[in-house]
């Protein structure tokens, strides 16, 4: 019984943790306006930086990375005596990461997820959230465009998974599968970006947009 019951309450927890939508959260607390009623309307740290406060934009992040890499970890650290290993580790990570993207506390409207993934690799393996990362900084760096970096992140970051085997990380078949549909979720929930991208009204990095009020 224990077998089914500990990973089912581990991925429960894991949705719950993840649907806690800290770009509402935070902009709330240091007397913001909701990201969801202006600039992209997306409940993520890219939004929140629209409103003029970078430190409001950086709690979001960092806040949102931890929400997923913290059930993760949890697992990690202390799953062992109740039988959660890898494939549970798996399902945590990605439950959070659906929790942010549809979050019960908040009528399931949440933000796209890229802090939240980069979180759950973080807790995965800090190479491969080493290499996504960067890959997002070079791509965003070179180009202006968060959306694009997050793109083609999200497309490398099961291939280093896959082919690093060897290298830095050990690949466990559980945790590529859930990396890869993170992926496939990643890239659908940009397709409204992907639009802009294709005729050029894209916002860039740095360009300033009125909050509405």
């Amino acid at each position: 019984m224990n077998s089914v019951l500990y990973p089912l309450l581990a991925t429960v927890a894991s949705y719950l943790i993840g649907s806690l939508s800290f770009a509402v959260i935070v902009s709330r607390v240091m007397g913001l306006n909701d990201p969801r009623t202006y600039g992209s309307k997306n409940p993520g740290a890219t939004n929140v930086l629209r409103s003029g406060s970078k430190a409001a934009a950086v709690v979001t992040l960092l806040l949102d990375a931890v929400k997923g890499w913290l059930p993760v970890a949890a697992i990690q650290w202390w799953g062992q005596p109740y039988g959660l290993g890898e494939g549970s580790m798996a399902l945590a990570g990605f439950a959070a990461f659906i929790g942010h993207l549809y979050p019960v506390f908040f009528r399931f409207v949440g933000g796209k997820g890229v802090a939240t993934a980069l979180g759950v690799l973080v807790a995965t393996s800090g190479w491969l959230a080493l290499a996504t990362g960067l890959t997002w900084l070079i791509v965003a760096y070179a180009f202006r465009y968060s959306s694009l970096a997050s793109l083609v992140a999200a497309l490398f970051a099961p291939a280093y998974y896959a082919f690093g085997d060897g290298v830095a990380w050990v690949t466990d078949r559980n945790l590529l599968l859930s990396t890869a549909v993170m992926s496939i979720f990643l890239i659908w929930r940009h397709s409204e970006n992907i639009s802009r991208l294709v005729k050029g009204t894209e916002s860039k990095l740095g360009k300033k947009k009125e909050a509405a009020k």
